[in-house]
C-alpha cells in the first residue's frame, strides 16, 4: 500500500529529548495516526527513531528533512522505514531511491514536479504547502498532472486540512500541530492522543 493511503495525517514531529520519543508514539498510534514523520533536525532525532522502531512496532516511524546522503544512510541504519526531504537533488534521490525504503521527495514547483515524474516518481512531498501556493496550487496542478499526488506539508492545520485532503492529488497532509511543543515539554500525552484522534477523524 502506499505510504499516502496509510493515514490521513502524518504526524511530523521535532523531538529534542529521545526519552519522550516512545510514550509520543505511543500516543499517536492509539489516536488512530500510526505514520509517523520524526524530523532530522535534533541531535535526538535518530536515536528517537530507533527507540520508536524497537519499541512501538504498531508505528510505521520515518525520518523527514532529509537533505544528505549520510541522513539516508543513519535514518535507515536506525531503523526508518520512510523517508522525506525537503527539497529534491539528483544525488539525493537517487540515494532516496537505492536505500531500499519508500520516500517522498520534495517538490515546490511544476518543474521539480516534472523531474521527479521522469524519473516515474508519483507520488511527493509538496512543501512549503501553504508558502507556496496551498490548496489553489494543487488544484492547478491536477489538469496538467492527473497521476501525480502529493502529502502537502508546511503551515497546514486541523481546519485547513479538509481542504486538502478533498482534493484529488492528494493522499494526506503531513501537520505539526498535532504534537504542540507545551504539550511535549509538559509530557501530555494524553493531550496529544486526543489530537491524533481529531486528525485521524478527517480521514
Amino acid at each position: 500500500m502506499s505510504l499516502l493511503d496509510l493515514a490521513p495525517v502524518i504526524p511530523v514531529v521535532v523531538i529534542d529529548d529521545a526519552e519522550t520519543a516512545v510514550p509520543l508514539a505511543r500516543a499517536l498510534v492509539a489516536g488512530g495516526l500510526p505514520v509517523i514523520e520524526v524530523t532530522l533536525r535534533t541531535p535526538a532525532a535518530r536515536d528517537a527513531i530507533a527507540r520508536i522502531t524497537d519499541e512501538v512496532p504498531e508505528a510505521t516511524v520515518g525520518a523527514g528533512t532529509v537533505r544528505t546522503t549520510e541522513d539516508i544512510a543513519a535514518s535507515v541504519a536506525a531503523g526508518a522505514k520512510f523517508l522525506v526531504s525537503p527539497g529534491t537533488t539528483l544525488s539525493l534521490v537517487e540515494a532516496m531511491d537505492a536505500s531500499g525504503v519508500a520516500y517522498l521527495p520534495g517538490a515546490a514547483t511544476v518543474s521539480e514536479v516534472m523531474a521527479l515524474v521522469e524519473r516515474g516518481i508519483k507520488e511527493l512531498k509538496f512543501f512549503p504547502a501553504e508558502a507556496a501556493g496551498g490548496v489553489p496550487y494543487l488544484k492547478s496542478l491536477a489538469g496538467p498532472l492527473p497521476d501525480v499526488r502529493f502529502c502537502p506539508t508546511g503551515g497546514i492545520r486541523v481546519n485547513t486540512a479538509p481542504d486538502y485532503l478533498a482534493l484529488p492529488n492528494v493522499g494526506c497532509v503531513g501537520g505539526t500541530w498535532l504534537t504542540p511543543a507545551d504539550a511535549l515539554a509538559a509530557r501530555d500525552w494524553s493531550r496529544i492522543e486526543k489530537l491524533a484522534a481529531e486528525a485521524a477523524a478527517l480521514g
